[in-house]
């Protein structure tokens, strides 16, 4: 095989297909419509499934600390899976963020609390700036000060991994949920739930201190970005089944309305955006985990592919399906919704682009050979 071919393996082609099958038999639109109106925000015994019988919350995790020891190539399977089925739960914050952090940070607290969220009976949240902001929680003796906006998952989460600035620098602390003033925010997806995490002298465990909090943070951010474009992946190639099937089945003037050749060109440009899509999120997780490409680059080119691709394609989803499609009643409004909200989770597509040019453009050299990721 040649060194920058991806293919993927059997070990991995029966991960999606268990997947699609679980999935497929337990989260239907029925589901999902019952978790986003329960109180928590998602099936709790759905969730330790995940964990205990299945067994892939923990795939980047190595075994020495009780995960499976694959890489971030099963966990985009994973996340691309879930994204298709739009399952309501923890997984930006837990399986994107807290588990790598933690993972990442290894030591004590880490040994203590993995192991139930690994298994799924717990859950966890992420309290840190994604954009390049400062963090507005600050430390003092041990217990925590501030307020954090939007975080993901944050407001039934058991534990808060939070990234708090100290005397000596930024360090990642670990505090019970319960511990804070938790407050549920109004957002376009009802299927991600989000919220304003507010905490007076709340008592913090140290997980990492400063002189090694930014590799750990770092982590997490490579983990999150590489979810979230095999996530929106899902997403898209959803969208683009669901519109295919309607267009072939939606009669108008006598014939279906798949027949009608402007239809077909819109379909024909969704599909071969969801393929480019796919193509950039993988290459992340490949060239991530086998360190063969440059790992900004290539998180930055897939971010702000899959981020327009899963807009746009819901966008046309929408629009393909006539009068039926804006109803509440239909899914794609709740694609939609999810597709736009993680398109501003980690930064837009119009920020990742610029980060691009940054690496590509600013080192330059006339008659010089550009860095483009997958290229030498």
């Amino acid at each position: 095989m040649a060194e920058h071919e991806f293919v993927f393996s059997a070990e991995q082609n029966d991960l999606r297909t268990n997947l699609r099958l679980f999935v497929g038999q337990q989260c239907d639109q029925q589901a999902v419509g019952k978790a986003m109106d329960s109180e928590s925000g998602f099936d709790a015994s759905l969730w330790s499934r995940l964990g205990e019988e299945l067994g892939v919350l923990g795939l980047t995790v190595p075994d020495e600390l009780g995960g499976v020891g694959a890489g971030l190539v099963e966990q985009a399977i994973l996340a691309e899976v879930l994204g298709a089925a739009l399952m309501p739960g923890p997984t930006f914050g837990t399986v994107a963020l807290a588990i790598p952090a933690l993972a990442a940070a290894g030591g004590e607290v880490a040994a203590e609390l993995l192991p139930e969220l690994l298994a799924g009976t717990r859950t966890a949240a992420y309290v840190a700036p994604f954009r390049g902001d400062e963090t507005t929680v600050r430390v003092h003796d041990g217990l925590l000060e501030g307020e954090a906006l939007y975080v993901v998952d944050g407001a039934a989460a058991d534990v808060l991994l939070v990234v708090a600035a100290g005397p000596e620098g930024i360090s990642l602390y670990a505090v019970e949920g319960v511990d804070t003033e938790r407050t549920p925010q109004a957002t376009m997806d009802l299927t991600r739930r989000q919220a304003v995490i507010t905490f007076h002298g709340v008592p913090a465990r140290l997980v990492v201190g400063p002189d090694r909090s930014a590799s750990v943070i770092d982590a997490a951010a490579v983990s999150a970005a590489v979810y979230l474009s095999a996530e929106q992946v899902g997403i898209a190639q959803h969208l683009l089944d669901l519109t295919v099937d309607y267009a072939k089945n939606r009669i108008q003037f006598g014939r279906p309305i798949g027949s009608f050749q402007a239809v077909k060109h819109r379909l024909a440009d969704m599909l071969v955006a969801v393929e480019h899509a796919r193509s950039a999120a993988y290459h992340a997780a490949w060239s991530i985990q086998n360190g063969t490409d440059d790992p900004d680059l290539a998180i930055a080119i897939a971010q702000s592919i899959c981020s327009d691709t899963a807009s746009r394609v819901a966008a046309d989803c929408i629009q393909l399906h006539g009068g039926i499609g804006f109803t509440w009643e239909h899914q794609a409004h709740l694609y939609f919704k999810r597709a736009f909200t993680d398109a501003e989770l980690c930064g837009n597509a119009a920020s990742h682009r610029e980060r691009v040019a940054e690496l590509v453009l600013d080192g330059a050299e006339p008659g010089g050979q550009l860095p483009i990721a997958g290229l030498r």
